[in-house]
């Protein structure tokens, strides 16, 4: 493409030359001829200077913007007075070759990525349906329309309504590559963004638009100079194929620039120097051949979806030995995303991937339990992960890496100008995969400290610090304050406190698909593993059982189910012939979470509870069970390692008087309490510790019924005064009516400031007790729900202290 520029000198040099040549060509008076022979030459020589000046000034621009980062950059107001005008005449130039509607042409588009847009002023553009009318005939409109299309699968939803949505447009900084002094605010690279309103009711029809988010349109990297820019962060072509010396060149800058950081991921393998174990296989690439992994070997793990497809490439117990020989692995029978993933790393130089189907023996169970149990050191040492997000199967190939596998980069050309739709941003191109939907899939992400995404668009490249891709010109070894940092995908959940990243880790994983449901543990096992060794809680083995955090088992039972999420027992394989226990959230099927007590305090019947479903994380100011018992798989009672939580409750006085706090039992002090006579032996699972327990009536709270799609709701928990008054609430599934009234066992103080208690008319920090709703059966307790109550009415209540069997 030739730079406009370029093409406007070419424009008046043309007219120049023709001039000069038809005066030739015409007739004129022979006593004339020695002064049209000088005129012709003056005019030639008149344009060839003309053009020679034009030729070096565009040179000395593109020069001072683009040879050097260090180089100084031209001032604003010189860039302003040089280049804004010139700019307006190739516009004009250009006009025939780039149509725009009305609305658009009246958008001074260079002003705007000279300028940017405030968001405050963001500028109406027109509604959705007009645009995508207009496409055919305005460049802008066409850029607005193919993102639509594009991303919102407007073929897949033929009767859908978009006709009250309008489109706005303002500008987003595109931050810079070099701290703190380049570039100077006034330099500031823009990039448009076209936001929609009137989605909402879009949304509820249509939950996957949601994930769309707006359009980012691009200034092209051939025209930064037009506006005394460098090329950084601005957008370039994109190949057919991914580029694999750029890929190089991205891990090239990790490993140079982030030491450490991108070393290995949250110290997994290096303050023990834990390499793979030898019975972990690998694909050798180069002799085609599945071998035990060589001792420190630096290897390429693969993310993908199976689909469902049937077993004929998996490595099984009869291949085993054929594929463990030279060439004994054909990719004859090797679906397209594992061929072209070993064609990949070839590409790179690289000689060793880990695929999941290849090197774990499918049909071997035992072999099956001990490579899953490692899954945080095979991802977690992975020198880079494949991630194959662009297809549903395993049978889809990796986008970009062979031609005609991806979709194509759209520009357009508007006013002179270079602009590309760009693809969505990282996390927004996640969000859009079948593969980001899949339960294995969280823990492949979130343990790789190096990931290159293959999405239908482009290749991005995302590590510990920093985030890369095909169309955004983001390298550099400098600081970086681009906002492509801000589009990250799921990272490792790390944090100074154990608990926080495992909740952020449930959530996740709870939120996805499995096709085998009892893997829910299986899945996380990766995570749990990496969190034990990373906080120092022991044995993996002993510090999870059934997915949930013994170590914090006073916070870990405090999860909730998702609100629209049916209580429904997960399935379980034939040969597991006892029930997963209650208290566990693996037990149940979908998404879980751990919330804050403020869900429990709403006014509103649904909605505000809703609202706040997703808001915070639970408190806990008091352990108020100690010890914890556990009966472990080979039916031993074990006394679990928890870590306690300190008292600390505050107490604002608005009457007079003492006012009792809640004070816990005696832990279990004689082992002849950890049976029950009238109750074979206790099954693996249950738990067992001394609490106190009462009774309170239950009534729904007002409104629930009018929500078919929830299905856990707000019950209100009653005084045993008369009249009763509300001194509490639990959650409880509401498609089936609740009971009249209901046992609750105290597990811990929650540590809630400004909490109102209606019994004592006292404001005070851990007034509330976390407690659990439960069913008896023959000595045995199972949760029914989870809700907190005020302290001063449970001690009101006069409750008993109970040994306790959860199941």
């Amino acid at each position: 493409m030739v730079p406009p520029a370029f093409s406007a000198t070419q424009s008046r040099l043309a007219v120049l030359t023709t001039g000069a040549i038809e005066s030739i060509v015409s007739p004129v008076p022979t006593h004339a001829s020695g002064l049209t022979l000088a005129g012709i030459i003056g005019g030639i020589a008149l344009g060839v200077w003309v053009l020679w000046l034009l030729v070096v000034r565009t040179c000395k621009i593109k020069a001072n913007v683009a040879s050097d980062e260090s180089a100084p950059l031209l001032h604003p107001n010189q860039i302003r007075n040089d280049l804004q005008g010139e700019q307006r005449g190739y516009a004009a130039a250009l006009n025939n070759e780039a149509l725009l509607c009305s609305i658009c042409a009246n958008l001074d588009f260079y002003q705007i990525f000279l300028d940017g847009i405030p968001e405050a002023e963001d500028i109406p553009l027109d509604f959705l349906s007009s645009i995508l009318k207009k496409s055919y005939q305005c460049s802008f409109c066409r850029l607005i329309s193919f993102h639509v299309r594009r991303t919102w699968m407007l073929d897949k939803f033929p009767h859908v309504d978009i006709s009250g949505i309008q489109c706005r447009m303002f500008s987003k900084p595109c931050g810079c590559l070099q701290a703190p002094s380049y570039p100077p605010s006034t330099f500031r690279c823009y990039r448009l963004y076209i936001t929609m309103e009137g989605l909402e009711n879009l949304w509820k029809i249509y939950p996957a638009f949601r994930a769309a988010g707006g359009l980012n349109i691009h200034l092209m990297q051939e025209d930064a100079f037009k506006f005394g820019r460098p090329t950084d962060l601005h957008c370039r072509r994109l190949k057919s194929t991914v580029d694999i010396k750029m890929v190089k060149k991205w891990i090239k800058l990790c490993q140079e620039s982030h030491g450490d950081s991108c070393k290995s991921l949250s110290a997994i393998g290096e303050r023990d120097n834990r390499k793979l174990p030898g019975f972990v296989r690998v694909v050798d690439v180069k002799s085609m051949a599945v071998v035990s992994a060589p001792s420190g070997c630096r290897y390429i793990a693969l993310s993908y979806i199976w689909g469902g497809i049937g077993a004929e490439y998996w490595t099984t117990k009869d291949n085993i030995v054929e594929r463990s020989t030279p060439g004994g692995l054909s990719t004859a029978k090797l679906p397209d995303t594992i061929t072209d993933s070993i064609r990949f790393v070839r590409q790179l130089g690289e000689r060793y991937i880990w695929i999941d189907a290849l090197c774990i023996i499918q049909d071997n169970s035992r072999d099956k339990f001990t490579q899953i149990h490692v899954m945080d050191l095979v991802y977690g040492l992975s020198y880079l992960t494949i991630i194959a997000a662009g297809g549903a199967s395993a049978r889809d190939p990796l986008p970009g890496c062979r031609p005609k596998t991806r979709t194509q980069q759209h520009i357009e050309v508007v006013q002179g100008l270079h602009l590309c739709a760009a693809p969505p941003r990282l996390k927004e191109a996640l969000a859009l995969s079948a593969w980001n939907t899949r339960c294995w899939t969280y823990q492949e992400c979130a343990l790789s400290r190096r990931r290159l995404y293959f999405t239908g668009q482009q290749v991005y490249f995302e590590c510990q610090i920093d985030v890369f891709c095909e169309d955004v010109i983001a390298e550099s070894k400098c600081d970086s304050t681009n906002f492509l940092r801000y589009t990250r995908a799921e990272n490792f959940p790390q944090s100074l406190d154990p608990f926080t990243g495992y909740e952020s880790a449930v959530k996740q994983c709870t939120r996805r698909n499995l096709t085998v449901e009892s893997d829910i543990v299986d899945a996380l096992t990766g995570v749990t593993n990496a969190l034990a060794k990373i906080f120092g809680l022991g044995d993996p083995a002993r510090a999870f059982y059934y997915g949930m955090m013994l170590t914090d088992i006073h916070y870990a039972l405090l999860w909730q189910h998702n609100p629209h999420t049916p209580r429904t027992r997960r399935s379980l394989p034939d040969e597991c012939n006892l029930p997963w226990p209650s208290w566990a959230w693996a037990t149940w099927c979908g998404a879980v979470g751990y919330m804050s007590e403020h869900r429990y305090l709403v006014t509103h019947p649904v909605d505000a509870w809703l609202a706040y479903s997703d808001l915070g994380s639970p408190s806990v100011g008091e352990s108020l069970v100690d010890p914890w018992y556990i009966v472990d798989h080979s039916g031993v009672i074990v006394q679990l390692d928890v870590r306690r939580v300190l008292r600390r409750v505050v107490l604002i006085r608005q009457t007079e008087g003492e006012v009792s706090t809640y004070s816990s039992p005696p832990g279990i002090l004689d082992t002849t309490e950890l049976a029950l006579d009238i109750h074979p032996p206790l099954h693996p699972g249950t738990l067992i510790f001394r609490t106190t327990f009462s009774h309170f009536a239950i009534a729904r709270r007002h409104g629930a019924e009018l929500h078919p799609s929830v299905h856990h709701g707000l019950s209100d928990i009653l005084s045993t005064s008369s009249p009763p008054t509300w001194v509490g609430t639990v959650i409880l599934p509401s498609d089936v009516a609740p009971p009249t009234s209901l046992e609750f066992i105290v597990l811990a103080r929650t540590s809630l400031r400004g909490v109102y208690d209606e019994e004592k008319l006292e404001f005070y920090h851990g007034c509330l007790l976390h407690v659990m709703a439960v069913s008896q059966n023959q000595g045995l307790m199972e949760r029914v729900g989870l809700g907190v109550i005020h302290e001063a009415a449970w001690i009101a209540s006069e409750p008993k202290a109970k040994v306790v069997f959860l199941r």
